[in-house]
């Protein structure tokens, strides 16, 4: 990261822009703070987890932690992406703006064959807990899964590859270019997600592009499992998300209703040109 510094200045120095935002947690969020005076611009935070806001960065990553926090807290703008996030950072005395993640346009339409009965997509950390969809694939020997796992923590990823190689109703993808990743998310009745926490999924948003149903162990932000019935939440509980995904396959009906609430849920909470707004919004309020 220091040796970018330089690299950073000369392009922000060359493009002159009137903005720079940073979206989640790093280190950087302090450098662009300091160096807004040199280069006559101002600088904006984009929260992206909930963690950044309570502190959990800064305990785990002390240094990098600390600056990214001083950086936040003398930006001249910040956005929340969730309604928990705004009430975070007012306790934390920062003022905030709010906007939801804009979707890029379809790059090919939804073919609408369901042939997986269950996604998991996520990067390969311990936050994400694939063991746990791996629990779920062998609690579940007579259906299809799918999981696409990009190789991160590298001994998690080689435990989780290890285990599922021997097990034959999941296909197991290490990767898969961004461009063909809709498709995945398209062929799925129900998109699983283990994490601990996360802010605001973009795979939410892929699933509801895919007229996909959800099913989260625990993450539900904006309480959009309830406003929408776009899924089942298993509110922590593993043997819940086993007899939630047991029923939502076997209920084509009521499968059908979660899939369109999915579809639903992004088309009003994701409409581009209602978040844009809500983004230069933020920026006229300033």
């Amino acid at each position: 990261m220091l040796a970018s510094i330089p690299k950073v200045f000369s392009v922000i120095r060359e493009e002159r822009p009137d903005w720079v935002f940073l979206l989640g947690w790093t280190a950087w969020m302090a450098i662009i703070v300091a160096m807004r005076g040199a280069l006559g611009y101002r600088a904006g935070f984009i929260c992206g987890l909930d963690s950044e806001l309570t502190g959990d960065f800064r305990r785990e990553n002390p240094v990098r932690g600390g600056l990214f926090e001083w950086g936040v807290a003398k930006c001249d703008l910040r956005y929340a992406m969730t309604e928990r996030q705004g009430e975070l950072f007012a306790k934390r005395g920062w003022s905030c703006a709010m906007y939801r993640n804009l979707i890029l346009p379809r790059a090919f339409p939804n073919q609408g064959m369901k042939e997986v009965d269950f996604l998991w997509v996520s990067r390969c950390q311990p936050v994400k807990r694939p063991h746990l969809f791996l629990d779920l694939v062998e609690k579940l020997p007579e259906h299809s899964f799918e999981m696409i796992c990009p190789r991160e923590d590298v001994g998690l990823w080689e435990s989780v590859a290890t285990r599922a190689a021997v097990m034959r109703n999941l296909r197991f993808i290490e990767k898969v270019p961004y461009h063909e990743i809709q498709s995945h998310y398209d062929a799925a009745r129900v998109f699983v997600n283990t994490s601990e926490w996360e802010g605001w999924p973009n795979s939410f948003i892929q699933a509801g592009l895919g007229r996909t149903a959800l099913l989260s162990l625990v993450v539900n932000p904006d309480g959009i499992f309830e406003r929408f019935g776009l899924g089942c939440l298993a509110s922590g509980n593993f043997e819940s998300l086993k007899s939630d995904a047991q029923a939502m396959i076997s209920d084509a009906a009521a499968l059908e209703r979660m899939q369109a609430g999915c579809a639903r849920f992004v088309a009003e909470m994701h409409d581009n040109a209602k978040e844009t707004e809500a983004f230069l919004a933020g920026l006229r309020d300033f």
